[in-house]
């Protein structure tokens, strides 16, 4: 019998991260009206206390809770994995939804800028710490969202604090590539366990990305992207479909753009400079490098 992906997630435990607004909301709701376990990651508790409330109010599903971490702070990353692994002993789809965008240059204490913390370091650090739960819960899913703007990336493994040349579009475009290159990585080093790894590019999106540090005309570039862009209901078809679709068991290693496979960039398939972005951010991370 052919399961449907309205059946696929009863029973299962489902984290999506930065899913308090945007294309995250949007996905979050999608999987817990499929009838998942959801938890919800968010940095306000007031904001993920509305959101968790409202999507049990949309879906009639009670099995909803958050958890709470900065993704610019790695030890609030790794409490949050603590946090997720003493509440739940299974972990069958975990979507890394978060990203961030910062028009100006930041520094963090992790030898990285801001934007490659976030929207790399970060996940990379959280999905590493919940490997073993989701080796434990197979057949199991990541799904990470990253964008077509990775094509534009380049990595400077000597300068990731970007001081020299930092330019916003720049910045991110390399964390998005990072995306792709430790999506492809995992992959490989999951062969044969029963978890599956894919990257997407959600499309062109209006959402709160666009007001960091552009001051107010963050909410008038938003309000001019928003002209042109999907809507997140529009950009969170991907991400659902990856975690729910029953035609992508054991489909792994893809990078994904309105639900077919596609080809990224030419640097992410480099496998050497994969292994290398995994080492550099295992030890920037201070984790085990297997």
């Amino acid at each position: 019998m052919i399961q449907s992906s309205e059946s696929l997630l009863i029973g299962k435990v489902c984290l999506v991260t930065g899913a308090t607004a945007g294309i995250g909301r949007v996905t979050a709701n999608a999987l817990a009206d499929k009838g998942a376990q959801l938890v919800i990651h968010g940095r306000n508790r007031i904001k993920a206390e509305e959101t968790v409330q409202e999507i049990k109010a949309s879906t009639g599903n009670q099995q909803v809770s958050y958890l709470l971490a900065d993704f610019s702070d790695l030890d609030q990353v790794k409490m949050l994995a603590r946090d997720f692994k003493d509440r739940f002993d299974k972990l069958h789809v975990l979507v890394n939804n978060t990203g961030a965008f910062f028009n100006k240059r930041i520094q963090t204490p992790y030898g990285v800028e801001k934007t490659f913390l976030v929207n790399h370091l970060a996940p990379f650090t959280l999905t590493n710490l919940l490997l073993d739960t989701l080796k434990g819960s197979p057949p199991a899913r990541i799904v990470n969202v990253s964008s077509d703007g990775h094509k534009q990336g380049k990595l400077d493994f000597e300068d990731l604090e970007m001081n020299r040349g930092y330019f916003g579009m720049k910045a991110y475009g390399r964390s998005k590539l990072a995306n792709i290159l430790f999506t492809y990585e995992l992959a490989r080093r999951l062969e044969g366990t029963g978890v599956v790894v894919n990257a997407l590019h959600p499309g062109h999106i209006a959402t709160n990305i666009w007001k960091n540090d552009f001051g107010f005309l963050g909410p008038v570039l938003k309000w001019f992207i928003s002209q042109i862009a999907l809507t997140p209901e529009e950009g969170a078809e991907n991400s659902i479909y990856l975690a729910t679709a029953p035609d992508l068991e054991g489909v792994s290693g893809k990078y994904f753009t309105k639900n077919e496979p596609a080809q990224s960039s030419p640097a992410s398939y480099d496998e050497e400079t994969a292994r290398r972005l995994w080492d550099v951010s295992a030890d920037l991370a201070t984790l085990s490098k297997n």
